[in-house]
């Protein structure tokens, strides 16, 4: 009886294709029912103006994951920082990956942005569905602060993956600094939607497949 061994490739694969759910934990001093999952994944853009922030707090990659500020403002590196700076008027564009933003249904926060730092500095807030055509969903006012999407017209059939931050350049800590404008920790979707993932008889027809497709590489060793 032939043997047939899965490759590494063939198990990270599969292991993409099974997707464990989430524990509602709370991060940063807000609950979200999907975890670590409800974060923005991907920087879009990342657009400075005039006043920029100095180079260790342009990581814009800084404002992907779950919140992680420890108090340190002034950061040795991008590295080594844990948030980006949006600069007076700058902004970010991010995307959710794995899930969607939604409404809620209700008059609930559904999106939360952690602005960080000893100034508390205004954003103003964008979502999409698609990266090109957006909605203004207000603007959020420094420090841990939510949205409720709801109150701007949408609802649990609305999904939504990305999200435009921009630093309003009237309200915070002035124009210049190493840390001018908003700074950015994470953002995350408290109602959200994951993206849909394989169902059983899919992935077991990913299984064959990549079985076959080995075979058939065997065959053409020999």
């Amino acid at each position: 009886m032939k043997q047939y061994k899965m490759s590494a490739g063939m198990l990270l694969a599969l292991g993409m294709a099974i997707t464990l759910p989430a524990h509602a934990i709370p991060i940063g001093g807000v609950e979200f029912p999907e975890g670590a999952v409800s974060f923005a994944d991907t920087v879009v853009s990342y657009s400075l103006t005039a006043s920029v922030p100095s180079a260790p707090h342009q990581g814009d990659f800084n404002a992907l994951g779950i919140p992680n500020y420890a108090g340190v403002n002034s950061c040795p590196s991008q590295l080594g920082c844990t948030f980006v700076s949006l600069g007076s008027g700058g902004s970010i564009v991010l995307r959710f990956d794995d899930n969607k933003l939604t409404g809620s249904n209700s008059a609930a926060l559904d999106l939360w942005v952690f602005e960080v730092g000893p100034n508390v500095e205004d954003t103003f807030v964008d979502i999409s569905v698609d990266g090109m055509n957006w909605n203004a969903v207000g603007k959020v006012f420094g420090a841990t602060a939510g949205i409720d999407i709801d109150a701007f017209g949408f609802g649990l059939i609305d999904q939504f993956g990305y999200v435009r931050l921009t630093d309003d350049p009237a309200e915070g800590g002035g124009g210049s600094g190493g840390t001018v404008g908003a700074d950015i920790d994470a953002v995350g979707a408290i109602s959200t939607v994951r993206t849909p993932i394989p169902e059983p008889t899919t992935i077991a027809l990913l299984v064959l497949g990549l079985l076959t497709l080995s075979r058939q590489q065997r065959r053409l060793r020999r």
